[in-house]
């Protein structure tokens, strides 16, 4: 009897002895995972690979690379373009659940969530978004990422993340997008920030502390804060923590691809393919069914199509010829105001008769006006769309 039918019948023995110990339900997750073009090189992506494997017997890994010295199936072509290839037949043809890769293209509107670990507490964050392009409209974009976020976090079995806006800009407008999503009945848990001042927007703290479970933040900075957490111990050039930068979401897309970097270790690879495995029991596309269809009939089309049609407090032209009021002592401020809609919204107080003047807070942008105007402020903003709620007062 050959070594590879003994290898062979062992393995069935194993199998079987993990269903009858509960350890296995007998169904293995099949990811692919492209080798070429690691900056470390095809072995570090094997070793990751094998790490994966041997740590979770329901897994089962398939190269698609060069041909190596491996017990891991193996896919061999001959270089990157046909790994990619190889890569979206299997997946297209269902013989890999999913893949795991070190660059994809993906279409607008589809966007990866990564997982990390937060390095003050130890806790995983989920990074809305890492890779793609969630919408060319910066404050869309955000807006989607902020459910791609939770139905990564939904998929990995926590069934009601704290969900934080990082302090960037669109910040605010992102937060009074996702506040009327939550009025209108898609029920989102807001994270409160380790800060004095609280509120669901998160600063640099939160991320180290881990204040929520999804950070929600455009792909390019949350690129780079999942380049920070991996490899900070390091000194930059190889990622060591955390599991990449996630899989790919995005409403009506099929394709279940998680990105690595070019810089990414064996554990990053290992913890990549894990990820891969559980978010595939973890029926990532019925729950990102489930939350685009909960998410549209709470009027996520119309509260999209809000924020990006030219209405008139975006219009730079509109306020060019507003007058400023005689000039009074500010010392009562309003903060919650986007960067982008200060200098607008200024116009808009002293349109109405209100002296302000604009500055910048410890936790970002404010209006500064007289105490005793400021609940007279307050409510011409608020008509406005400029802000969302009295809270944002401050004196």
């Amino acid at each position: 009897m050959s070594d590879n039918v003994n290898k062979m019948i062992g393995e069935i023995f194993n199998d079987m002895a993990d269903i009858l110990e509960g350890r296995s339900t007998g169904k293995k997750v099949r990811v692919g995972i492209t080798t070429f073009g690691s900056e470390h090189g095809v072995e570090n992506v094997v070793k990751g690979a094998e790490m994966a494997q041997k740590s979770d017997k329901t897994v089962e890994v398939i190269l698609i690379g060069p041909k190596v010295d491996s017990s891991l199936i193996q896919e061999a072509v001959k270089d990157e373009e046909e790994g990619y290839k190889k890569m979206e037949e299997l997946l297209d043809s269902g013989k890999i659940d999913c893949a795991v890769t070190m660059h994809y293209s993906f279409p607008v509107g589809v966007s990866t969530v990564g997982r990390t670990v937060s390095p003050g507490t130890g806790k995983e964050i989920f990074i809305a978004t890492t890779t793609g392009t969630s919408s060319s409209h910066r404050v869309e974009a955000m807006i989607k990422n902020g459910i791609l976020g939770i139905i990564a976090a939904k998929s990995m079995g926590i069934e009601d993340p704290k969900v934080g806006i990082l302090n960037v800009d669109g910040a605010n407008q992102v937060e009074r997008a996702l506040e009327r999503l939550n009025s209108n009945g898609y029920k989102i848990n807001f994270a409160e920030s380790m800060r004095a001042d609280g509120g669901c927007i998160m600063r640099g703290n939160d991320l180290l502390t881990g204040s929520a479970d999804v950070i929600v933040t455009d792909t390019l900075t949350g690129n780079i804060l999942s380049k920070l957490f991996s490899s900070f111990t390091t000194g930059g050039s190889y990622e060591s923590l955390g599991y990449g930068y996630g899989p790919s979401i995005g409403e009506g897309y099929d394709r279940k691809i998680l990105i690595i970097s070019r810089a990414s270790g064996a554990p990053v690879v290992k913890n990549a393919i894990l990820y891969g495995k559980n978010i595939i029991d973890g029926e990532i596309r019925k729950k990102q069914e489930e939350e685009f269809s909960r998410a549209n009939n709470a009027g996520l089309k119309e509260i999209l199509k809000d924020v990006t049609k030219d209405t008139k407090k975006e219009d730079k032209n509109e306020y060019e010829e507003v007058q400023a009021p005689s000039k009074e002592v500010v010392t009562g401020s309003i903060a919650g105001i986007d960067i982008m809609e200060l200098e607008n919204a200024v116009k808009v107080l002293w349109k109405n008769g209100v002296y302000a003047e604009s500055g910048m807070g410890c936790t970002g942008p404010i209006l500064m006006v007289n105490e005793e105007k400021l609940p007279k402020a307050v409510n011409i903003l608020s008509k406005e769309g400029y802000i969302s709620r009295e809270s944002n007062i401050q004196c």
